[in-house]
């Protein structure tokens, strides 16, 4: 699949090692002062709402990051009225005085039904610009557009790309059966991708192509399928008789690891992409599902309830030895490993709820996220690490929720019309 549009690298005056002067702070410690001033038309014909929208998008993006606080607009001075695409054009000491550390800037024009976006990040005290690009595309492309220039200003200022320009799918029950959707990351563009009228459960993103897999009851067994999101070709991989479940990508895209019982019992296998296995790992009388990959792909962490109720266990794929890692709690459930570091993120029922805790992959550190009203499962990270998405009840009915890595910051992002769960989140969406 083509790109909606193509960004194009520009006049980046200042090297890397210079970027880093704007101190970094982690969310919930004391922000970045950041002026976001709205795009100017360069043609005689204004478009307000294509501003508007993107001015929409990169402050939702930035605010849930977590690491800014913006500049009131109201206090804005003139500059802020001025097409200023090089630093030599920006008044630094008008936004000093309102006291901004960062500052963007940017253009629009549009020309039928093309857009051509030109946006700029400066940095303020050293009266300097940081990044600058150019998007061209069409009208429609501007969500995604502003969402790349956010990931864009992540990476500029702490040297890792944002999450904000990815996908994410999730299970929804709106047409009365349980199918297949993705949307953006902000829950705009929802698409439904099957229409199997059934059930359909646990998406998986390919870490190396726009697929992904499932489980389907389509034709009454629970059947693991993929499906190619833009050509919307789909293919049954294993309809192995009995549970064909909570299958996950190895990290480079190689493998499967999912949970089958064609053998009897419910156990950890791989697979190759083709359907074919290539390896039993696990051969319990208990259950063991929800397997998750580690980073360099050289262990597992899967829920199995060999020593009393579900726990949370790690599997040295080498070694094959085995650890439980969860010391309490009577039912965890639906671990995800983080894309970049040893801490696991699970679900914990207690008081009737489930609620979201992490825990470093040794068994320390264990940390709470979520408090309040209603369930939240089947936690997911961004491929980013900052962010993970799960579904909640908080709001009565089942809903996709993202909130930062330190539990901060939760926001509703499904759509409505029926209840939804069972999020995934794709990497970035080239």
């Amino acid at each position: 699949m083509v790109r909606a549009f193509t960004a194009l690298l520009l006049l980046l005056t200042l090297a890397a090692p210079a970027a880093a002067q704007i101190e970094i702070r982690a969310p919930g410690q004391q922000t970045i002062p950041l002026a976001l001033t709205q795009f100017l038309p360069r043609e005689v014909t204004p478009r307000p709402e294509v501003a508007a929208q993107i001015d929409q998008v990169l402050q939702a993006d930035l605010d849930l990051s977590g690491l800014f606080s913006f500049v009131d607009p109201a206090a804005f001075l003139g500059d802020a009225r001025r097409i200023g695409l090089l630093s030599s054009e920006v008044d630094f000491a008008e936004w000093r005085l309102l006291g901004a550390e960062v500052l963007i800037k940017g253009t629009y024009s549009v020309q039928g039904d093309n857009l051509v976006l030109e946006a700029r990040l400066f940095d303020v005290v050293r009266r300097r610009l940081l990044d600058g690009r150019r998007y061209v595309g069409r009208v429609a492309d501007a969500r995604q557009m502003a969402h790349t220039f956010a990931d864009q200003i992540l990476k500029s200022l702490t040297g890792i790309e944002g999450p904000f320009n990815s996908k994410i799918a999730y299970i929804s029950n709106a047409t009365g059966h349980k199918e297949l959707y993705i949307m953006d990351v902000d829950g705009h563009n929802s698409t439904r991708l099957t229409d199997h009228r059934s059930i359909v459960l646990n998406p998986d993103f390919s870490p190396v192509s726009k697929e992904l897999i499932f489980t389907s009851y389509k034709q009454t067994n629970p059947d693991l399928y993929r499906k190619e999101i833009y050509s919307g070709r789909e293919a049954r991989l294993s309809g192995r008789e009995g549970l064909n479940i909570s299958a996950r990508y190895r990290p480079d895209g190689r493998e499967i690891a999912l949970t089958l019982s064609y053998q009897g019992n419910p156990d950890l296998y791989l697979m190759g992409t083709d359907g074919s296995l290539s390896r039993r790992l696990t051969q319990d009388w208990n259950i063991d599902v929800d397997a998750t990959w580690s980073p360099a792909a050289d262990r597992l962490a899967f829920i199995s309830d060999r020593q009393g109720g579900p726990h949370v266990f790690v599997m040295d794929l080498q070694g094959g030895s085995l650890r439980r890692l969860t010391p309490s709690g009577t039912y965890n459930a639906t671990p995800d490993w983080h894309p970049k570091d040893e801490r696991i993120v699970f679900t914990r029922l207690e008081g009737g709820r489930f609620d979201i805790y992490t825990i470093r992959a040794d068994g320390s550190d264990e940390r709470r996220l979520t408090f309040g009203a209603g369930s939240k499962e089947h936690p997911r990270w961004s491929h980013d690490g900052r962010f993970i998405v799960y579904s909640s009840t908080q709001d009565g009915r089942k809903a996709i929720f993202v909130m930062r890595a330190d539990g901060t910051g939760a926001r509703r992002i499904s759509p409505g019309g029926g209840e939804a769960s069972h999020p995934a989140w794709s990497g970035p969406w080239r």
